[in-house]
């Protein structure tokens, strides 16, 4: 038997999401097992989860998934590098898993595979920093460096969100030297952040999807759906875009009380450059996240970097919290196929496999401790549900077992 990793979100899981389970069984046999490595309460785009962990779980297996694991907080929220370094390295080790799946707009392993061994070279970073020696995006100069150096096809494959993260990937695996053999499918339908799509599309990105119920427009959504998922979303607590205005006091809270010396200690924040005294300013005089944005943006430091540092703080994280791989592999659902895996992975899993809370208790001190950042994050997280829950539920809640 086969068995295939995929690197999720599912912010919700739908139709699209389940034609890349469809095709990478395809590709290699109806029997291949799916092994789900899927962000945890908060996503890369520094928002909450639509649904939490267990309940996304849950969906991916009934999505047509065998086995769930957590991308723990610190990776999911990152850059694409280090979200592709998470993910990567607990799929490797796993022990069972022989195939990175991901999708792509373009679709050829090859094609993506070139860039990421231009990224790897030498000579890339330093045509790196030519370019970002001029005061311009990461984002620009990186496509601009590996344009100069492989030619404007091969630099034009950056343009997109999809070929970006798996090129990341394929980054990660050459670092790792992991075992794993990867395959793409070709993105099909809307593109990532596409919310124009009319209804009757084929297919529709997750950012349409949350913008239909958030605005309670269930019944165009519902066709995106699997069976079964609309009933569980609309009886579990969500948190719909946008954010609450108690959850947005609680980011500015805490933004209004960081100092200069704080922001350093978060990843990417570039206090070589004077990004943290920029940000303290911002957090003093913003009345609004959106506010802080503006007020903190740069053609340097765009939206998406300074939502995660917001986010980061937020949490209470810092870069040193974060080690270079996860340290556990953590549970969140199984169905027949990926408990059978589970079996598995007592003998090949390269990292302590917790199926239930009380299994931290076994583990050493830092292992122990990033699980404890990670519990502190899902608390957090639920100040973002219509009804604030207690805290601790981490400590109480297994995985889903279908």
């Amino acid at each position: 038997m086969e068995t295939a990793g995929i690197i999720v979100e599912y912010n919700p899981v739908h139709s699209g999401h389940v034609w890349q389970i469809d095709q990478t069984r395809r590709a290699l046999g109806e029997d291949t097992a799916i092994v789900c490595c899927m962000s945890g309460c908060w996503v890369q785009s520094a928002a909450p989860a639509i649904a939490d962990k267990w309940l996304r779980a849950r969906l991916a297996v009934l999505s047509g998934a065998d086995l769930v694991l957590e991308l723990p907080t610190m990776w999911a929220v990152s850059s694409a590098e280090t979200f592709a370094m998470g993910g990567v390295s607990l799929l490797a080790a796993t022990g069972v898993v022989k195939h990175l799946s991901f999708g792509s707009e373009c679709g050829q392993i090859e094609s993506l595979q070139s860039v990421a061994k231009c990224l790897n070279s030498e000579e890339y970073a330093a045509e790196l920093r030519r370019f970002l020696d001029r005061g311009l995006p990461f984002a620009v100069c990186r496509q601009a460096a590996v344009t100069a150096l492989a030619g404007p096809e091969v630099g034009g494959l950056l343009a997109t969100p999809n070929n970006n993260l798996g090129i990341e990937y394929l980054r990660a695996i050459l670092r790792l030297e992991a075992d794993l053999r990867p395959m793409t499918v070709r993105r099909e339908g809307a593109g990532y952040h596409d919310a124009t799509a009319p209804q009757g599309s084929r297919f529709i990105s997750a950012t349409q999807a949350r913008r239909w119920m958030a605005g309670g427009e269930w019944e165009k959504a519902a066709p995106y759906l699997v069976p079964g998922e609309r009933a569980l979303l609309q009886s579990a607590e969500l948190a719909l875009p946008p954010l609450s205005a108690s959850a947005e006091r609680a980011f500015l809270a805490r933004l209004r009380t960081m100092t200069a010396a704080d922001w350093a200690e978060l990843p990417d924040s570039a206090p070589d450059e004077g990004l943290p005294d920029r940000l303290v300013r911002a957090g003093r005089q913003a009345l609004s996240l959106e506010e802080f944005y503006e007020l903190a943006k740069t053609k340097r430091y765009p939206h998406a970097r300074l939502r995660r540092l917001a986010l980061w703080a937020f949490l209470g994280l810092r870069a040193q919290d974060r080690p270079k791989t996860p340290p556990y592999l953590r549970v969140l659902a199984a169905g027949e196929r990926g408990r059978v895996l589970l079996r598995r992975m007592r003998e090949t899993a390269m990292l302590p496999v917790l199926t239930k809370p009380a299994h931290a208790r076994r583990l050493e001190e830092p292992c122990r401790r990033s699980l404890e950042l990670e519990a502190r994050c899902t608390d957090l997280y639920g100040l973002c549900l219509p009804h604030i829950p207690p805290g601790g539920r981490e400590w109480r809640e297994g995985p889903a077992i279908l």
